[in-house]
């Protein structure tokens, strides 16, 4: 709305200064002006000048510059954006959400004790999943509490998850969905902050 009006008002301006300037000319310049008085664009200088605004139909809609639209405001850009960009949402003041970070859901790397107890609850179940190599069942663990994290309600998309991120040379191919269901429950215990 404001972009025809502003339009509008453009090209009622432009019609004003058309006519000063043919009408400061010759006799003939003003003759052009007075036969002109029926047009459109001399209805809306006319209506500039005596401080009145224009009526709706008084003026021509301007064409809407390249790459903003049509001029009936179905443009998804507001004026003068770049192409391509979205328009704001209903509530024009109400910021972008931002996207989550990379790292959400990720725990920070635990310490001793923690580290105890996910390697303790990991061989509870299979002595094999840690394998001797503490440092990278804790960060297999870290990586499923991001899938957690990520997918709080898909219960089996998380096994498949912990079946591909929890193996060892025995099992190449992960422990099994019962075993990887297990490890799941292991690390909401022990290391996995509680789902939002």
């Amino acid at each position: 709305m404001r972009t025809r009006l502003l339009a509008a008002t453009l090209t009622a301006l432009a019609a004003v200064s058309l006519a000063a300037c043919s009408s400061s000319g010759s006799g003939a310049g003003s003759d052009k002006a007075t036969t002109a008085a029926g047009s459109p664009t001399s209805a809306a200088a006319a209506a500039a000048s005596s401080g009145s605004p224009a009526s709706p139909g008084s003026t021509p809609a301007a064409p809407a510059p390249s790459g903003t639209g049509a001029a009936d405001g179905t443009t998804g850009a507001p004026a003068g954006s770049p192409p391509g960009a979205s328009a704001p949402g209903p509530d024009a003041s109400a910021p972008a959400k931002p996207a989550p970070p990379a790292d959400a859901g990720l725990p920070p790397k635990p310490d001793a004790d923690a580290t105890g107890k996910v390697v303790a609850a990991l061989n509870a179940i299979d002595p094999a999943i840690v394998g001797g190599k503490p440092d990278q069942a804790v960060e297999q663990a870290r990586k499923q509490c991001q899938s957690m994290y990520q997918f709080p309600k898909d219960t089996a998309k998380l096994v498949e998850l912990a079946d591909r991120n929890f193996t060892s040379p025995d099992h190449p191919q992960g422990f099994g969905p019962d075993t990887a269901a297990k490890i799941n429950d292991a690390l909401r215990a022990t290391l996995c902050p509680s789902p939002r």
